[in-house]
């Protein structure tokens, strides 16, 4: 893609989100569509969304599961930016028509207490830097469109990543944990909507330990420049499925010794 393409597909994103009217596939528009590129788009709508005054509060891991990775033909996780006005709170309800097509994940965040900077970066480093483990639930929302209008393709994970990877909010909430208090690959959560189980799921589906993609984000981004840093929140990709959210909606997040985390959509 030119540099005015990449330009081009971080507006019409933004524009998107902001009349909640997703745009087509640049996948289809852009037939070398990479996922450089891909990035190279994400960066550009980060980068516009900062002039207008929001701030970095951190990074996400998505597509950490096996399952997810052979259903996109992606064989490494991707990542997205998390900027200051995506933080909810559990007290007050969450604004519906903030979102497209939101849909609710449940993951641990890691609130780290020292720069994590690549190459090398181990599960024992992100550990070490770690100040504290969080339940979290993530609402990813989408965008550009998951099935084009006209030809119902399904959207490729290059149209994922450039739209931040799907990032739309988080909520923290049940009970803060230093992250060698627990074992973090048995961490087990059941999130139900209105009162329905719908997901259950382990933190190993996360590349084996959560800490893991968040070893890997270390290292993917330091050929960028890009450092985690101290006080900043990584979510560390989700071991559930995404579940849809509507207006009115309540999702309760159940992390067992650690906690809840409760989530109510506006109507």
């Amino acid at each position: 893609m030119t540099d005015a393409q990449v330009q081009d597909g971080a507006r019409r994103l933004h524009h998107a989100e902001q009349t909640r009217a997703p745009l087509r596939q640049l996948s289809g528009q852009y037939p070398e569509f990479s996922i450089a590129d891909a990035y190279r788009v994400q960066d550009a709508w980060v980068t516009h969304k900062l002039t207008l005054g929001r701030r970095v509060i951190g990074h996400k891991i998505g597509l950490t599961s096996r399952a997810m990775q052979q259903a996109v033909n992606i064989n490494e996780p991707d990542y997205g930016t998390l900027l200051d006005d995506m933080v909810f709170s559990e007290l007050q309800p969450i604004p519906s028509e903030r979102f497209i097509v939101p849909r609710v994940e449940v993951e641990l965040a890691f609130i780290l207490g020292q720069d994590l900077r690549g190459p090398d970066v181990t599960v024992t480093d992100v550990l070490d830097a770690t100040r504290w483990v969080v339940p979290a639930a993530e609402i990813i929302d989408a965008r550009i469109e998951r099935v084009d209008r006209e030809t119902g393709a399904t959207r490729k994970v290059t149209d994922t990543i450039s739209d931040n990877a799907a990032n739309a909010g988080i909520v923290l909430g049940g009970r803060p944990v230093r992250p060698t208090d627990v074992d973090l690959r048995w961490v087990g959560a059941l999130l139900a909507r209105n009162g329905v189980i719908e997901e259950t799921g382990v933190s190993a589906g996360v590349l084996n330990h959560p800490a893991e993609g968040v070893a890997w984000l270390a290292n993917r981004l330091a050929p960028h420049g890009v450092t985690l840093r101290a006080g900043q929140i990584v979510l560390a990709g989700s071991f559930t499925r995404p579940v849809d959210a509507a207006p009115g909606d309540v999702f309760h997040a159940d992390y067992g010794p650690l906690g809840s985390v409760t989530l109510r959509f506006s109507r």
